[in-house]
């Protein structure tokens, strides 16, 4: 269930945005989320 999801040009844009996130704490995270989806909708449920 996708419930955040972004758009990078390459792969390797791609690649560092990931593991940039991925070093984060959960609480940051979850606020990230919110900025985009604040109600944790499932953005895949359409495709």
């Amino acid at each position: 269930m996708p419930i955040y999801h972004e758009e990078f040009t390459g792969a390797v844009d791609a690649i560092a945005a990931e593991k940039k996130i991925k070093g984060w704490l959960r609480a940051r995270k979850l606020a990230l989320i919110e900025t985009k989806n604040p109600s944790f909708a499932d953005l895949g449920a359409a495709w």
